[in-house]
């Protein structure tokens, strides 16, 4: 297997890809009557942008490196030929469909550079607002080489998580980001097991698609719980932007083990929890002990 350089080359013709996706998803979704949605097996909403998107990107990721691609809107290879990549492209060409058909513009473009398992480079488009996040990881320690937050094309700043021991000591607020659409029973337990281990306000806000990742890797959020099936083209591309800013996406037990990828027949991930600031201690305030008082 070859350790494929990530390349600041590299990454701004992704970032370049990815916006040119967001123009083909924006093309469409200045225009309802263009949307022509369908519904997948899964009853999941499929639109013209959708499509438009996927085949921009399916086009332009081999020109770049020439890896195989799992795409949501493309065919699921079988699991006996994909389990032995170590290198594979992980996209969903729109993610937050239903988010695109309610115009709110909380909808992304998400590609993933996923190496042995791991996602190393995220690259998350904003089309309504122009803003990509990168995040890009060193394949051998799983260490940061950076992440970063694009505005207006080219204008790039590092981003990072925040501190939260800090604001543990002094009882500041703990922001927990939450689903527009997926709130389960099992979420309203372990938020109020956080409210009786958090020594401050616990704030909560919503957020479409993987944006909820992006959220945390700049620092204006600390957690996000994620207890409803996802698929694992939702979650690479932002994972690797969040790892890079310093967070973890763990599987949501006790054992907060890392959320990896190309490991079963399915595409499905488990219930995870996306965490901000690595350091914190996280077993703590979210150990099997804790959720049962």
């Amino acid at each position: 297997m070859t350790n494929h350089p990530i390349s600041p080359e590299l990454i701004e013709q992704l970032v370049d890809l990815s916006r040119r996706a967001g123009d083909a998803i924006m093309a469409i979704y200045s225009n309802k009557d263009s949307y022509q949605i369908e519904h997948k097996g899964d009853e999941s909403p499929l639109t013209a942008a959708d499509l438009a998107a996927h085949r921009l990107i399916s086009a332009g990721l081999p020109e770049l490196l020439p890896l195989p691609i799992i795409s949501e809107e493309g065919e699921l290879p079988e699991f006996a030929d994909r389990h032995l990549w170590e290198n594979y492209w992980l996209v969903d060409p729109l993610d937050g469909t239903k988010e695109f058909i309610a115009g709110n513009g909380q909808f992304t473009v998400n590609i993933a550079l996923v190496q042995r398992g791991r996602p190393l480079l995220g690259i998350v488009h904003v089309p309504a607002t122009d803003i990509t996040y990168v995040g890009v990881l060193d394949a051998r320690e799983q260490s940061s080489l950076g992440a970063f937050k694009y505005t207006q094309g080219t204008h790039r700043q590092a981003i990072a998580v925040r501190s939260l021991a800090e604001r543990f000591a002094q009882r500041q607020s703990f922001t927990v980001l939450l689903s527009h659409r997926h709130g389960t029973q099992a979420t309203v337990d372990l938020m109020s097991a956080i409210t009786r281990h958090w020594p401050g306000e616990i704030e909560t806000t919503n957020a479409g698609s993987s944006l909820k990742f992006c959220v945390i890797a700049e620092g204006n959020a600390d957690f996000y719980p994620r207890l409803a099936p996802t698929s694992e083209w939702d979650t690479a591309a932002a994972q690797a932007v969040l790892e890079a800013a310093g967070g973890r996406v763990v599987h949501a037990t006790p054992e907060l083990d890392p959320l990896v990828y190309n490991s079963s027949e399915d595409i499905l991930n488990p219930h995870f929890y996306a965490l901000g600031d690595k350091n914190f201690g996280w077993d703590k305030l979210l150990s099997a002990d804790a959720l049962s008082r």
